[in-house]
């Protein structure tokens, strides 16, 4: 009895992983996610505007933007073309690190993650970009109910930038308010310079806000991948993230290990495909400056750049 009860059990195991991998492997549909910014969400569109042109089908799924890379993994989503190295570059890492992930670029656009400031902020914090000039202005940065201190503007919580862990490992006299997508950063930025006041949010590049409103990166000590793994590194000795995100972080592109054989038509679109800072910058320009929605932004983007994605559907 009991050997049949183990056949059994293990026919099971089989069997589901066999279904899921037929879910997987014959949908015939190219699986996208969406997330919760601009860039990606336009992006995601266009790519897969070009994956109908050279055949393919496509479905869009909104997914958490850390559990994204396990589910590429486990074929629950076929590509992944927005890797940031500062904000996912761990989750990324470690589910390619399993297996069941074919990286196909880096994409030419470089990628910086960090505090930013528009430019009028220097006249009201004096020393700035210095982490340290803006931990003395740090008064200047407070809100009626931040006891005190000064107001950082962080990104959603999912996006695991530890700021608030960077806050305490330099001893800095600033509280994280976690917003809740990156509209709501905008709406607190756009605030901020209306009324001239000291703000200071998490802000990316590429991307459209440089363009809109000069301003810079808060400078905190160099990056060093010892400052998220070993709490010996860095200016204090007994606390991890006490240092700044990679300056010249990677954009990377990566797909389903099985994607090559499920989809070779779109296999072959994306070991072309390659976009650089400017793309970016557009494409979460074209919704969140000229106002458009999402899919007119996709369409608005491959109008005006024809000559560069035509040559990756050939």
């Amino acid at each position: 009895m009991k050997k049949i009860i183990t056949l059994l059990s293990t026919l099971l195991v089989v069997f589901g992983f066999s279904i899921k991998s037929a879910i997987a492997d014959k949908s015939g549909v190219v699986k996208i996610p969406t997330h919760n910014w601009s860039s990606q969400l336009v992006g995601a569109e266009v790519v897969g505007e070009l994956l109908k042109m050279v055949g393919e089908k496509v479905e869009y799924i909104n997914m958490d933007s850390q559990a994204v890379y396990q589910a590429m993994a486990d074929g629950d989503i076929d590509l992944v073309h927005e890797i940031w190295e500062g904000a996912f570059g761990a989750s990324y890492e470690k589910a390619k690190a399993g297996g069941g992930i074919e990286e196909i670029l880096t994409h030419d656009a470089v990628t910086r993650e960090d505090w930013w400031y528009p430019e009028h902020v220097e006249k009201l914090c004096p020393g700035l970009p210095d982490w340290k000039a803006l931990d003395k202005c740090s008064a200047k940065f407070a809100r009626a109910d931040s006891g005190g201190k000064g107001v950082f503007i962080g990104g959603p919580v999912d996006w695991l930038k530890h700021d608030a862990e960077k806050v305490e490992a330099l001893g800095m006299n600033f509280m994280v308010k976690n917003a809740g997508s990156a509209d709501a950063i905008w709406a607190e930025l756009d605030a901020g310079v209306a009324q001239g006041k000291a703000v200071v949010v998490f802000n990316w590049s590429p991307n459209f806000i440089g363009a809109k409103y000069p301003g810079k990166f808060v400078e905190f000590p160099k990056h060093d991948p010892k400052c998220t793994s070993d709490p010996s590194w860095g200016i204090n000795k007994n606390a991890l993230y006490d240092c700044g995100n990679p300056a010249s972080g990677y954009l990377k592109l990566a797909v389903n290990a099985d994607f090559k054989k499920n989809h070779p038509k779109g296999y072959k679109l994306l070991k072309k495909m390659n976009f650089s800072g400017p793309d970016i910058d557009k494409m979460a320009n074209y919704k969140d400056t000229d106002g458009l929605e999402v899919s007119a932004a996709a369409q608005k983007w491959l109008d005006e750049h024809k000559s560069k994605w035509s040559n990756w559907i050939k």
